[in-house]
């Protein structure tokens, strides 16, 4: 058994060292497991054929601290591959010191890359709703609290930016959440990748108390419910 001393300073140093997300007290959360059921029921809007649509496709999303969204959407089938980064702002601010203070355009985001004949975005946007973070929130996610950690998807093209706000519509009308849901639709300008240490976090930090806390439960939500969503190699 480790000593507890050594314990506490192995946390500390992983935490200086991580650049850690927030350990504050949870806000709360509407996204419970009756809205999940309740939200599986309503489907995003039709897309466009998948015959029109050649190659690899990117999504750039926004929701909380990136080492969660990135784990959650690493799980499905159709995904070859999610960075961890920043949305909304310029080069010159798109480090984690600089964006962790709050002050600059940047959202904490991740940029999926899919094949949209295995998985639609609209399924993406599901689990983005419905399991990956709480839409309801603003500027916060769960401990988290700052612009950096609002809600938002940067939409790359008008097909995109139509369905993500169809889809919203039909999830607010059905009240599936408690409250409204504070998600933005922003034209995405660019995508910047953070550091080396903040790719694939959980991978290599599993026991780090904040995922265990509030990213471990989303993977076991998304298991349960899109079973058929999740990559043979995730299994």
């Amino acid at each position: 058994m480790s000593h507890p001393y050594r314990l506490f300073v192995s946390l500390y140093l992983l935490s200086v060292l991580a650049g850690a997300c927030s350990t504050t007290q949870p806000l709360g959360s509407s996204t419970t497991d009756t809205a999940i059921v309740a939200g599986m029921k309503i489907d995003p809007p039709i897309e466009a054929p998948t015959d029109r649509v050649k190659g690899a496709q990117k999504l750039v999303l926004a929701g909380g601290c990136f080492w969660g969204m990135e784990a959650v959407f690493e799980q499905l089938r159709g995904v070859s591959g999610v960075v961890a980064g920043f949305a909304g702002g310029t080069a010159a601010t798109a480090n984690y010191d600089t964006v962790s203070r709050g002050n600059t355009s940047h959202a904490e985001a991740i940029e999926i890359t899919y094949d949209p004949q295995q998985i639609s975005y609209g399924k993406l946007l599901k689990i983005y709703f419905l399991i990956a973070h709480d839409p309801t929130q603003i500027d916060r996610q769960e401990p988290d609290r700052g612009t950096q950690y609002r809600s938002a998807i940067f939409f790359a093209n008008p097909e995109q930016q139509q369905v993500a706000t169809d889809y919203i519509d039909k999830l607010n009308t059905a009240h599936i959440f408690s409250q409204p849901i504070a998600t933005q639709l922003v034209p995405l300008t660019k995508f910047y990748t953070a550091e080396d240490y903040h790719q694939n976090f959980i991978d290599r930090h599993p026991n780090y108390p904040y995922i265990v806390q509030y990213d471990l439960p989303k993977i076991a939500r998304l298991r349960q419910q899109f079973p058929t969503l999740i990559s043979k190699s995730s299994s």
